[in-house]
């Protein structure tokens, strides 16, 4: 596993330290599947089991935020019945997962442009986050049809609305009101991003919320990321020095 270093002010020195909000690109489903000899569905469903089991344990740890990459806006590109499959499965967690999750306390939140889905799983979406909305134990956002140019256009979009309608000065703009607009708003800042399967990029995900975020890449495909994986990634984020661009 190759961990990547960026820069941060609060010391990380020791194993009881984790992360505040945690981010995963959850990576290697298909090839998963690929491996093993199976239909690319197999690799996506246990790609989801692998999902809830790690919200869990985010909880169990402390972690207060997790967000996770789930269908980029990229994503409508692949096969049709790719995309069809994925669909379905997206209706599946929402029908037999949620119950769980909100047992364990997991506050749902979907983030990404939802008026290209089905108008079944947007409603599904509404009622799922209205069952969880009270819960306090972990916070999950799961980004669907999202991507970081999109969402900072959306950002940009909206402050400009709100400067020619006269309800805010230009120079009232800045990077704290700015943030405001976007999908994470209210939330801290990713301290750690995992991505899994080998790659070496953030593949347009949190592109504004990731500027000082620690980075940590993982050969294992998603669907094997499994705790001792995950308490690898935290022991590593643990032992690291974070200067913000500062001295330490």
């Amino acid at each position: 596993m190759v961990g990547s270093t960026s820069v941060s002010e609060q010391p990380a020195s020791n194993a009881t330290v984790v992360p505040r909000h945690l981010c995963i690109i959850m990576d290697g489903n298909h090839r998963w599947a690929v491996k093993r000899r199976l239909p690319g569905f197999a690799g996506h469903r246990a790609g989801a089991n692998r999902l809830k089991e790690v919200a869990l344990l985010c909880a169990d740890q402390g972690i207060k935020h997790l967000t996770v990459f789930a269908f980029s806006t990229e994503n409508w590109g692949r096969p049709s019945a790719e995309v069809s499959m994925l669909m379905n499965l997206m209706r599946h967690v929402m029908e037999n997962d949620i119950e769980e999750l909100n047992e364990r306390g997991v506050r749902l939140r979907i983030i990404g442009e939802r008026s290209k889905f089905a108008p079944d799983i947007q409603a599904r979406m509404g009622q799922c986050e209205a069952l969880t909305e009270a819960n306090d134990s972990l916070s999950l956002s799961v980004a669907v049809n999202f991507g970081g140019r999109w969402d900072i256009l959306e950002g940009v979009r909206s402050v400009a609305e709100k400067v020619v309608a006269g309800e805010l000065a230009l120079d009232e703009v800045t990077e704290e009101v700015f943030a405001s607009h976007l999908s994470l708003a209210g939330l801290p800042e990713p301290d750690l991003l995992i991505r899994t399967g080998g790659d070496f990029r953030v593949s347009n995900f949190l592109l504004w919320d990731l500027a000082y975020t620690e980075l940590y890449f993982s050969d294992m495909f998603w669907p094997d990321f499994d705790e001792d994986a995950l308490n690898h990634a935290l022991k590593e984020f643990s032992h690291r020095t974070r200067r913000f661009g500062k001295r330490g």
